[in-house]
């Protein structure tokens, strides 16, 4: 399928790139990008040769939120019946492999929504993140009240959700909002290596491992640890663990295979 708002690439074994291409727009999310979005997801997750995903916008901006031109003649039966944003942000949270956001400049609404449902961060200089929303009479609406709050902590939240004020990527860093920053130059260098590495491993462990980091967010500690251990327990039935162990016995390089 041919993308009008994504660029789709494979520059590396086992790892595709996601580009939002709405220039014109700042990568603002309408529905035509969360459908495409979604699609591309669906192929990533179907290709077993898909390890990992890095997605990414443009220098000057991640997204710098959702169309506004799209909503802003919308009632609220039409929100509610086209349960406006749901599928595209439920099929993000649904993908099972490993999604990483390289962020450079605005990663507004939206768009700062987008990234955060990725599974970390990793943010350029220039990154800046925020909920703008109330600046439009409304608040967000792709779970920035709470992913922002669980990363970020309550006060930070509620001062960038109901002022507007936009957290620079240092400042992202320090509050655990993005996994680390780096230069502008070597985002998706960065970005594109963290994905090869990930991409090397065991598919199967990295899957289960990135459930229960999520499944760390809504479930009682004892009640995690206990499916985290039956977990691991599970990983001794595939070749992958074999290979894994006896490469680390014999000093070689683990050559998995998804098995």
């Amino acid at each position: 399928m041919s993308y009008q708002t994504l660029i789709v690439e494979s520059p590396s074994a086992g790892v595709t790139l996601i580009r939002l291409n709405r220039p014109e727009a700042l990568n603002a999310l309408n529905s035509q990008l969360l459908s495409e979005l979604s699609d591309a997801l669906d192929k990533a997750e179907a290709d077993e040769a898909v390890r990992c995903l890095v997605l990414t916008g443009s220098e000057r901006a991640f997204a710098a939120g959702a169309d506004i031109k799209e909503m802003s003649d919308k009632s609220y039966a039409q929100m509610f019946q086209e349960d406006f944003f749901t599928k595209g942000s439920r099929r993000i949270e649904q993908f099972r492999k490993p999604i990483i956001a390289a962020v450079a400049g605005y990663a507004l609404g939206g768009g700062c929504e987008l990234a955060m449902l990725c599974d970390f961060i990793i943010a350029a200089e220039t990154a800046k993140f925020g909920q703008p929303e109330i600046n439009l009479g409304v608040m967000p609406g792709i779970g920035g009240t709470q992913r922002l709050t669980r990363f970020v902590g309550k006060s930070k939240a509620m001062d960038m959700v109901l002022t507007a004020r936009m957290m620079n990527a240092e400042e992202a860093n320090q509050c655990g909002l993005v996994s680390r920053v780096v230069p502008l130059a070597e985002l998706i260098s960065t970005a594109m290596e963290t994905a090869q590495k990930i991409a090397a491993l065991s598919p199967n462990s990295v899957m289960i491992a990135k459930e229960l980091v999520n499944a760390a967010y809504e479930t009682p500690l004892s009640q995690g640890v206990k499916m985290e251990r039956r977990l691991f327990h599970s990983l001794f039935a595939f070749d992958d663990q074999k290979e894994g162990m006896a490469a680390f016995v014999e000093k070689r390089p683990a050559k998995f295979t998804g098995k």
